[in-house]
């Protein structure tokens, strides 16, 4: 049986000879990639329905659609991205031509987690892969289903460029023991902070893709009935675990009346009068996260919802009124419970937020202008969004990640790209002429006052190069 020390040691392997690093063996990774998710489509869908009761729907949108249209993204700009990028060189060094050039990192560890099981392990793979490294994959081992689909075939189907190491925490503590070239960790604080302190021992670089929770504020301006809709559709999606569902909603109570009532209508449409009826609704993955979630609505005040089985773990959409101090506005919820909390209005609901750490995502409903520059001046989150949840990691061109508390780094489309890949810089200068000799001592006055001239911005023949091309010196 392969150790993990032997799986990490394959991995060094197989970059240390060179294959990774042409642009064909990165793009026909890809290719497998997406290859494998569209072969064995239906397999994860069934992993996936096994531990979280994901629709099929929604795991192709959510989990394994996602992926594949990061891989063809990546496939697609990957040989623009790759292209060296050309840097001026100041007039002392000249004549010279400099650039930078992503390179592969190495050894990658990827750590997914359980709510998205198949898509936040998936997609930092392809960055990683289309960066040119070899990745060792863990996945949560509390969906188990999915761990074990992933196991069989990402071997199969990416020989030598990915190996996946299941189990639980021994495991996970033997592939932090093992030195990597970059570590990407998707999951919970208390976690995020043990992945740092391994790597620290190697000075391993690492991303962190954490959670928090990611307020929305309504305003009057906003179309109710259509903000309820999606707000719904946001938090309750994977029976509200997801890392940028909103957590709460803070509105002035002549909001949030009405707004409760759209909001019922709203869960009733997209689920039905019984969501435990509704098979477009997923359960809560373990006994424990659904114990700890019954326990966070029991302590605060429910005003829909609130109803649950504990055998199949379904756990009702369900909307509270918590008062202050109650468990549920301390921690983040990651489940189907709302909060709806009261403001005198955006001054107050900015301060609140303020008050916490900076959350993962930020909504704000409101047709106001003003109000949608004050919430994008005064606050900080890993991402704003107006007038929609979630939607946000769909497009391709937007960085993905927290601030603080919430994460740090990013990733998606090139973003990921950059995090996988060191950006080398290169300076390459002729041996003739000698141009360097100025610079070199013995030093003498005409060599103190070239030297001064070139590299002082104002001096005479800084002052001549701008007269020549127009421009100021000194900017």
């Amino acid at each position: 049986m392969q150790t993990v020390a032997d799986t990490v040691a394959r991995a060094r392997e197989v970059f240390d000879s060179g294959t990774t690093r042409p642009l064909a063996w990165r793009l026909e990774q890809l290719g497998n990639l997406r290859r494998m998710l569209v072969e064995r489509r239906s397999e994860f869908a069934a992993a996936l329905a096994s531990d979280l009761g994901k629709h099929e729907t929604e795991s192709q949108m959510t989990e394994i659609g996602f992926v594949t249209a990061e891989a063809l993204h990546l496939e697609k700009h990957l040989e623009a991205w790759l292209r060296p990028r050309p840097v001026s060189v100041p007039l002392a060094v000249l004549p010279a031509k400099a650039w930078t050039q992503l390179t592969p990192l190495g050894v990658v560890l990827v750590i997914g987690p359980w709510n998205y099981p198949l898509q936040l392990v998936l997609a930092p793979l392809a960055g990683a892969l289309a960066a040119g490294n070899t990745v060792v994959l863990k996945p949560s081992e509390h969906a188990p289903a999915t761990s074990a689909a992933l196991a069989r075939w990402v071997p199969e189907y990416l020989p030598g460029a990915a190996s996946v190491v299941e189990g639980g925490i021994p495991e996970t503590s033997a592939l932090l023991a093992e030195r990597f070239d970059h570590i990407f960790f998707t999951g919970g604080e208390v976690a995020a902070k043990v992945v740092m302190r391994a790597a620290a021992e190697h000075l391993t670089p690492v991303t962190l893709e954490l959670g928090g929770k990611s307020p929305a504020y309504v305003d009057a301006t906003t179309d109710l009935a259509k903000a309820a809709k999606r707000l719904a559709w946001g938090r309750f999606m994977n029976a509200g675990q997801t890392c940028v569902a909103p957590d709460y909603i803070l509105a002035t109570e002549d909001v949030l009346a009405p707004l409760e009532q759209e909001l019922v209508k709203a869960i009733r449409a997209l689920f039905g009068p019984d969501s435990a009826r509704s098979d477009s609704y997923g359960r809560i993955i373990n006994d424990r996260h659904f114990q700890r979630l019954a326990g966070l609505a029991d302590s605060s005040t429910v005003v829909h919802g609130g109803e649950r089985d504990a055998a199949s773990r379904h756990f009702a959409p369900t909307l509270l009124r918590p008062a202050p101090g109650d468990a549920v506005m301390a921690e983040e919820i990651f489940g189907p419970l709302l909060p709806l909390v009261p403001v005198s209005g955006a001054d107050e609901a900015i301060r609140t937020i303020n008050a916490g750490h900076k959350p993962l995502a930020l909504y704000v409903f409101s047709d106001d202008a003003d109000t949608r520059q004050a919430f994008a001046e005064q606050t900080s989150s890993g991402a704003l969004c107006f007038d929609v949840p979630a939607a946000h990691l769909t497009v391709p061109g937007l960085p993905f990640g927290g601030v603080g508390n919430s994460g740090m780094g990013n990733y998606h489309g090139e973003y990921s790209l950059k995090t996988f890949s060191h950006e080398r810089s290169t300076l390459s200068k002729p041996l003739w002429p000698e141009t360097l000799a100025v610079i070199f001592p013995p030093y003498t006055k005409v060599k103190h006052r070239i030297i001064s001239t070139l590299v002082s911005p104002s001096g005479k023949l800084s002052k001549r190069l701008g007269r020549k091309t127009g421009k100021k010196t000194g900017q």
